[in-house]
């Protein structure tokens, strides 16, 4: 293989370097990786040895702030989420290299980048864009399943604004697919179509619709079209690896901290408000019993901040589950309160649920349905799922809500990370920014020798008081 000369902080894993490779050679490429094996890592590397900057990333809401972060800690750029507050001033940011990436959710294409569009049913040809889109010298198209359909408006923006790029990079778990016409789109913002012969050619030689169960020859055909389909996309524009095939460059078990903005943030401020200037009080307070029960009232409190951020979290958790699923892949799903329970099964009617208002027949069944294959999704509570249960068809584990100590978050990870797991173990936590959230993560991950001595699993706040006193701490200070 070829050697990586570049200046990320971290070294890439020898598959993720044979990826930052294959996409300075490719520069219009697709990253179809499973979830998890670091699509992100290696399409920045990618722009950032090529020094394709300014960089523009399309991604879903809930993982602009991931992307954020991920730029700025694997490179010395700076990222600029587009938001109201520099909805004027951002062309100006990256003119002056103060930002190198600016970074923009799907539903938000139109706001930042297109200045008018002069038919109702619009085409392409009718967009006039922001002509600051030209500033940008990569773009990075995160779950670009998204931009599968050439009628919706976000593929349009999205192919108009990829115009003329250099480097256009495409992250998608699941690139191929039962429908080969999904990929006419993704192609096309490529800048490939033509090389499979546009868009007629590509429908007469790979069809549109779904793959026929029936008939045999017919099938033969088709399935004989789609491993030369396959071929011309792996020489052509797309790399695509395993977790099963990797694993002997992988731990067993992969945390991604994934932060999110709450919904709430109002009234998560006022509570937070409340709790830290109790804990002032508390801090100046010499009585030994008046301390005792302050600090039974602090743990009231520091409960209801968790509440907050964990209900301000669940509009951008259903982000985050719906395009995880989208990659085809089932995956597990932690939270605590009994309301955001609610919510994710209303968002997923499909899903099944282990949770403590579930009885021993209802929680065996919704087992046997994830690790059948029937469900792509278990929503499961803490309390009631963090020991015992094997979900190991899954390898992706996410928590909405995590719980307080590091043993209890090792015990529902390893509701997949068990006997019986053939793959890596993901786990991801979606943390507020600027929430309780990121002190527990750090007690939790951190912190361990405070959290490996608290032994929960009730999901009830440790009473500990050295477990207090390294809570209070980190949460005044940060």
């Amino acid at each position: 293989m070829t050697e990586l000369k570049h200046n990320l902080s971290i070294e890439p894993y020898p598959y993720q370097k044979e990826g930052i490779i294959f996409g300075l050679d490719k520069k219009r490429l697709l990253y179809g990786d499973e979830p998890g094996l670091g699509k992100t890592l290696q399409s920045i590397g990618v722009v950032d040895c090529a020094n394709a900057y300014p960089c523009l990333v399309v991604c879903p809401s809930s993982l602009k702030i991931n992307w954020q972060r991920e730029f700025e800690k694997f490179t010395d750029k700076q990222a600029l989420v587009l938001e109201n507050s520099v909805a004027t001033t951002w062309p100006y940011l990256l003119k002056m290299g103060m930002h190198h990436v600016a970074i923009v959710n799907y539903e938000s294409l139109r706001k930042y980048f297109v200045w008018d569009i002069r038919k109702k049913d619009f085409r392409l040809k009718d967009v006039v864009f922001n002509p600051n889109i030209n500033l940008f010298k990569s773009i990075i198209i995160d779950e670009c399943h998204r931009v599968k359909d050439p009628s919706a408006q976000q593929s349009k923006f999205v192919r108009g604004i990829a115009e003329g790029k250099p480097y256009r990079i495409m992250l998608s778990g699941t690139p191929v697919v039962n429908r080969p016409a999904d990929l006419i789109s993704q192609l096309s913002i490529m800048g490939r179509l033509q090389e499979f012969g546009g868009r007629s050619q590509f429908l007469a030689d790979y069809g549109g619709g779904e793959l026929t169960k029936g008939f045999a020859g017919k099938q033969d055909d088709e399935t004989r079209n789609l491993d030369h389909l396959s071929a011309e996309l792996y020489t052509r524009c797309m790399i695509r690896r395993e977790k099963a095939k990797v694993l002997t460059e992988l731990p067993d078990k992969t945390r991604t901290d994934l932060y999110v903005e709450i919904s709430n943030r109002d009234e998560y401020m006022l509570a937070e408000a409340d709790l830290a200037e109790y804990l002032r009080t508390y801090k100046e307070c010499n009585d030994l019993e008046i301390r005792r029960k302050m600090r039974m009232e602090a743990l009231v409190k520091f409960m209801t901040l968790r509440s907050l951020s964990a209900k301000g979290k669940v509009k951008q958790a259903i982000d985050f589950a719906k395009n995880f699923l989208a990659n085809g892949k089932p995956l597990i799903l932690f939270c605590s309160l009994h309301e955001i329970v609610d919510e994710l099964k209303k968002a997923f009617p499909k899903a099944v649920s282990v949770t403590g208002r579930d009885s021993m027949t209802m929680k065996q069944a919704a087992v046997d349905a994830f690790q059948s294959g029937k469900s792509q999704l278990i929503i499961c509570s803490i309390k009631a799922a963090g020991v015992g249960l094997t979900l190991t068809a899954s390898s992706n584990v996410a928590f909405v809500e995590f719980p307080w100590t590091y043993a209890d978050c090792c015990q529902c990870e390893d509701r997949a990370h068990r006997i019986g797991q053939k793959d890596n173990v993901t786990c991801y936590y979606l943390i507020g920014k600027n929430t309780i959230d990121r002190t527990l993560y750090q007690i939790i991950h951190t912190k361990k020798s405070i959290a490996n001595q608290i032994m929960g699993t009730d999901d009830d706040i440790p009473k500990d008081e050295m477990y207090f006193d390294e809570l209070v701490n980190l949460f005044i200070n940060q």
